[in-house]
């Protein structure tokens, strides 16, 4: 029997895609480190809260590594093509983030996210060359954006099932290392815990599979908002919980358990109220003059319960959580009170707790 030989060498494909690698590979090149921010706490606590602030990446949000991670990935597999379009299912900065990295190696880009999604991410979707396909319901992105890779011949980058496998959870400057390296010189270098809110669950699983790799001490928590399954799969056990109703806190909370949520890896999580975490990310304002978005506040919120639980067993030692992106995004949402009336929304027993354990060191009962 002959040998059979089929060489596909494109001399032309591979040069595109060399070129594509080092666009991207020269933007986190460009890129410096984001900025680890102190959140003032009484010094006689012995406590140190630190919000990781992503917000400074060039499109505005913690989003920027993945997105990053995804295009390397799916261009090293052979996946994305010349002037084949890109398409994602998000509820926006993914898909901001990702318009941005289409436009620097030349491809078209299609983000398929909920009609509900705030007005300044289409904005800036578009303003980075995407094209927006919003639908009414938000479980319906998966196959969407499937049906509208298939129709087109693009690639469907799904996120939620490849953030956690396209970043290097080893280091490689992910967050996890970025966090520890910067942490060096803290009087706490090593925190007791990390807190990171989930949207694919990508975020949570590098931070905790490094965490791990590395034997370090420290705990991970992840927040869960209302109107997201992820609390609810993580207690049960269950892989096939799902949620009807979309999340208000846009980027964060799933209507399903996402493949890139990888439970086992994560040692604690909390069900945050969405008025309560809108009610921190006012208080981060009040604290260090930034506004950020409501996943911010999710995460902050819970940070805090852990700072208070800290302080009243007496223990020392830091906290980290991220600002994931700015409230500039979210005027018309959780800096607006007519927005909170409209969804029912009372954010002031919240606020009053806060303010009150600021004060005290003693989370209300």
């Amino acid at each position: 029997m002959p040998t059979v030989d089929v060489d596909r060498t494109d001399p032309d494909y591979r040069s595109w895609l060399k070129e594509a690698v080092r666009k991207v590979q020269a933007d986190a090149n460009r890129t410096a480190d984001t900025h680890l921010l102190r959140f003032p706490l009484p010094e006689e606590w012995g406590i140190d809260l630190y919000l990781k602030d992503e917000s400074t990446h060039p499109t505005g949000s913690l989003k920027h590594r993945l997105a990053r991670s995804l295009f390397l990935y799916g261009l090293c597999n052979g996946w994305i093509r010349p002037d084949k379009p890109v398409i994602e299912s998000s509820s926006g900065s993914t898909a901001v983030s990702e318009a941005y990295f289409a436009s620097l190696i030349g491809v078209p880009f299609i983000a398929v996210m909920p009609a509900t999604t705030s007005q300044e991410k289409t904005r800036l979707i578009e303003f980075h060359g995407g094209t927006c396909h919003l639908v009414d319901d938000p479980r319906t992105v998966y196959e969407v954006s499937a049906r509208l890779a298939a129709e087109s011949g693009g690639h469907y980058m799904d996120q939620f099932t490849y953030a956690e496998r396209a970043t290097d959870w080893r280091g490689n400057n992910n967050i996890a290392e970025s966090i520890y390296q910067q942490l060096r010189l803290e009087r706490y270098p090593e925190p007791a815990w990390i807190v990171a809110t989930a949207g694919t669950g990508g975020t949570s699983a590098t931070i905790a599979r490094y965490v791990h790799y590395m034997q370090y001490d420290t705990r991970v928590c992840v927040p869960d908002p209302e109107n997201s399954c992820f609390f609810d799969g993580w207690l049960t056990g269950d892989a096939k919980t799902d949620c009807a109703t979309a999340s208000r806190i846009e980027g964060i909370g799933r209507p399903r358990m996402e493949p890139s949520f990888v439970t086992g890896a994560i040692d604690r999580m909390m069900k945050v109220p969405d008025a309560a975490s809108i009610a921190a990310v006012r208080a981060l304002e009040a604290a260090i003059g930034r506004k950020a978005g409501g996943s911010t506040g999710t995460g902050l919120w819970s940070s805090l319960r852990i700072v208070a639980e800290m302080v009243a067993e007496g223990r020392t030692g830091s906290v980290v959580t991220l600002l994931c992106d700015p409230g500039d995004r979210y005027l018309d949402k959780y800096y607006s009170d007519a927005w909170l009336a409209s969804q029912g929304l009372d954010i002031t027993p919240y606020a009053r707790t806060l303010e009150e354990f600021l004060a005290t060191g003693i989370w209300p009962a």
